[in-house]
């Protein structure tokens, strides 16, 4: 990684931690206005406890500036993802902010699942699966949790609504990499 790539992590990181503060009505530090952060940009932002999943909310496409993406992601992973109670003012201190800037996701091609698991790089691939309505993402970092891709693919299955087994040739992959920096 490069210096300029920790320092482009270090703002996303601030801007991360300060958009959260701004929330919970605590003192925070000034966003930093730099050109490259008005560009469109995609991010999920990861909140920890103690190395416990807190709250992980994101964008898989990039639809507003980067700095905008980053504060409303921060904000809703701490106040609004669904598997959690709101993050508290007691709990801002042991809170870790994680900030993944997305690639733009890539259509993939295969013939069934077979073929879809054989392309799939473990550690690198962050995928979206579709179906219908149904429609699920795993970052890359999930990778860590679930190494082999026949159950990385079922439990994004299940997060889409499916059960761990379900295919049909209607399904619809897509990956992307990202760049992550964490507090």
């Amino acid at each position: 990684m490069t210096e300029n790539d920790r320092g482009k992590g270090k703002v996303l990181l601030g801007v991360a931690r300060s958009a959260i503060a701004e929330s919970l009505g605590l003192p925070h530090e000034p966003v930093q206005q730099a050109d490259w952060l008005k560009q469109p940009g995609a991010v999920f932002v990861t909140l920890t406890q103690h190395g416990q999943l807190r709250g992980c909310i994101g964008s898989l496409e990039a639809h507003r500036p980067l700095a905008d993406d980053v504060y409303h992601n921060a904000c809703a992973a701490a106040f609004q993802d669904p598997r959690f109670m709101p993050l508290e003012k007691e709990e801002f201190a042991l809170t870790r902010c994680e900030v993944s800037l997305l690639s733009p996701p890539e259509p993939m091609s295969f013939r069934d699942e077979t073929d879809a698991l054989a392309q799939l790089r473990p550690g690198i691939d962050g995928v979206v699966f579709e179906y219908g309505r149904h429609r699920s993402t795993f970052l890359p970092q999930v990778w860590e949790q679930l190494p082999h891709p026949r159950e990385f693919m079922a439990h994004l299955k299940q997060k889409a609504g499916l059960s761990a087994d379900f295919w049909s040739p209607e399904v619809r992959l897509s990956r992307y990499t990202v760049e992550k920096w964490k507090e």
